[in-house]
């Protein structure tokens, strides 16, 4: 089903094409009859996997119930302090592969029990949560200790802070407890011997979508395939008079890639908020009576026009990613041409799609004894050069608008 929604009152509705939109289940599990065929490369323990650590009541659980269970932040002032190591498996889309471990925040590093191997061995990223409504002295004690423990097992972990809990701050007292916490975490790191290691640092809260682009940026990271992605946004649109592009999992409002250019959080905001309003009506109005129809299909679309001239425009990649630009009225004029190429984005994405788990697959055949498919050394899959060419033998190109 494929949407025009106008802000105007004077703008008429223009029906679309009858086919399904999104899913009526935005879970992470497959759909019925997939289960029993799908094949996942990255089944079990060989996912990446990102660690929620912090102190008791800090927020990790409900960063975690909000992102990825779609709870309301309210409801996350029921939930009960975690006492023990929660694993949350996240395969939602083709490029969101890995697993979340939340830690509860009493744990004690120098415990017999404790293998620190086994935890920080297959870590991507490490996420440190800080409450910066209360007193962070002793949590960044913690944040010390947790991440010279770490980078001592694996030094190829990304360390995350998020000072969490931001919204009850002003803009100012923001700003300076950011500076003061990233002052004495770097000091305590360069005066124990270990200013090697890199910490990044987002404010973050779960009433607003601060805490979606923060976990963005996080997720980013465990993407090998992300330069191959930012230059496939660049050329698309370059030669499509688009502002800016987001490739976003639609599941969990997380944005895996976008161009070259700055993200503007409005617009970021934006672009969550359609996706809000998709799956609402998509859920109300998308669904066949036919149960057996796919729900999400390629020609799920969505169109908005705003009253300042901007308009919105979602179009599905895959399963569980959408393409979202943005871009002025006045540069719409020459729909047929974007439509086109986005037909060439997505079949680019579905080779990089395609080639990644073939080199997953012989990696897992092989037992890690042979080397992995780079994207670049492949003749199979369409490559993109500077010219805008998407593919070695020029099947697949982009129009310039």
């Amino acid at each position: 089903m494929i949407y025009y929604i106008f802000q105007d009152d004077d703008d008429q509705f223009q029906p679309g094409y009858d086919v399904d939109s999104f899913p009526k289940d935005f879970g992470y599990a497959p759909f019925d009859g997939e289960a029993e065929i799908s094949t996942d490369p990255l089944a079990g323990e060989q996912k990446p996997r990102i660690l929620l650590m912090g102190l008791r009541r800090s927020g990790k659980s409900s960063i975690q119930k909000v992102v990825f269970h779609k709870m309301s932040p309210n409801e996350t002032l029921f939930l009960e302090s975690t006492n023990k190591v929660i694993k949350d498996d996240i395969s939602n889309s083709s490029f969101v592969q890995f697993q979340i471990w939340d830690f509860p925040g009493q744990i004690d590093f120098f415990d017999p029990t404790f293998d620190s191997d086994m935890i920080f061995g297959g870590c991507g990223a490490l996420v440190f949560v800080i409450d910066a409504q209360d007193d962070y002295m002793e949590a960044l004690n913690k944040l010390h200790l947790t991440v010279t423990k770490a980078y001592k097992v694996n030094q190829a972990i990304k360390f995350e802070v998020f000072i969490h809990k931001v919204d009850g701050l002003s803009d100012d007292c923001k700003m300076e407890t950011q500076r003061d916490i990233h002052t004495r975490a770097n000091d305590d790191l360069a005066d124990s011997g270990c200013d090697q290691i890199h910490l990044s640092f987002h404010l973050t809260s779960i009433y607003d979508h601060s805490i979606f682009e923060a976990f963005s940026k996080v997720v980013q990271k465990l993407i090998p395939q992300l330069p191959t992605l930012e230059n496939l946004l660049n050329i698309l649109i370059s030669n499509s008079a688009i502002e800016k592009a987001f490739l976003f999992d639609v599941v969990s409002k997380i944005y895996i890639a976008t161009d070259s250019s700055p993200v503007d959080m409005q617009s970021y905001e934006l672009c969550c908020d359609m996706i809000d309003v998709v799956i609402d009506v998509s859920c109300i109005y998308g669904l066949r009576e036919d149960l057996e129809a796919a729900a999400f299909d390629n020609q799920s679309s969505s169109l908005i026009k705003l009253n300042n001239g901007t308009i919105l425009f979602l179009r599905e990649v895959n399963k569980f990613l959408a393409l979202v630009c943005i871009l002025r009225e006045d540069n719409f004029d020459r729909q047929g041409v974007i439509d086109y190429n986005f037909l060439c984005f997505r079949k680019a994405i579905q080779q990089v799609f395609e080639l990644r788990n073939k080199a997953l697959a012989a990696t897992s055949i092989n037992n890690h004894s042979a080397s992995p498919v780079s994207i670049n050394e492949s003749s199979n899959l369409a490559v993109v050069s500077q010219s805008g060419m998407i593919g070695q033998n020029g099947a697949v190109a982009l129009t310039q608008s």
